[in-house]
């Protein structure tokens, strides 16, 4: 899952990114409304949190503008207009959620999860692989009954490797898949990840190995009896 904040506070944006983060997604922050059609013009995303308060557009305009051009992923409101004529303005412009703040990350996190189950999204809602599921939405890897915690970093190489199970997925794939705006992974980094990856899906009987496929990348395939 890959998510979009547009938001004119520095600080804000901050806050907000590490906490989607943490939550085990990805996010890519921008300031302005049209750094954030660039950023909708160049990658594909599964949820966009809007600021109304911009410094080049009114988000309310930007929002209609974007439904009217065929924007069909979730929107979430994040602003200080609480009003509820503001809140009636901001659902009829094409948001699917409105939060206004101050608010409490644990909500705003609950509330990304329920706009993403609810999203027709063309990703499999859960990903499985040997004994591995991965919930998309929820970002949970299970294996039988229990939970695999693992770090959003390893949480994002999994999806991608489950994605293309049985099939060798390039390095520079996964170093693009890693980028966010300004953090560009290098392939050290893609390597690290890997090993802690392979260590902590050694300790559960997840029936699947990731093999190196030198130099080329790497393959997630099941494990042989």
């Amino acid at each position: 899952m890959r998510l979009l904040l547009i938001e004119d506070s520095a600080r804000l944006r901050d806050l907000l990114s590490e906490a989607v983060r943490d939550a085990g997604w990805r996010i890519d922050a921008v300031a302005t409304a049209e750094e954030g059609r660039l950023a909708l013009a160049a990658a594909a995303y599964d949820l966009l949190m809007l600021d109304l308060g911009l410094p080049d557009e009114d988000g309310i305009d930007l929002l209609s503008a974007l439904r009217t051009g065929g924007l069909q992923i979730p929107v979430l409101i994040l602003t200080a207009r609480g009003a509820i004529d503001e809140r009636i303005a901001g659902l009829d412009a094409g948001a699917d959620d409105y939060l206004a703040k101050p608010f409490h990350n644990g909500e705003l996190i609950a509330r990304i999860r329920a706009l993403l189950r609810r999203a027709p999204v063309t990703a499999m809602p859960v990903l499985q692989f040997g004994a591995l599921d991965f919930h998309v939405a929820l970002s949970r890897v299970t294996c039988g009954e229990g939970e695999i915690a693992l770090a959003p970093s390893e949480k994002r190489l999994l999806e991608l490797l489950m994605r293309n199970g049985d099939r060798v997925v390039p390095k520079a794939k996964i170093e693009h898949a890693f980028s966010e705006f300004g953090d560009e992974r290098s392939s050290n980094a893609v390597e690290l990840a890997v090993s802690r990856l392979r260590k902590k899906l050694d300790g559960h009987a997840t029936g699947v190995v990731i093999e190196t496929v030198r130099g080329v990348g790497y393959l997630l395939r099941e494990a042989r009896a």
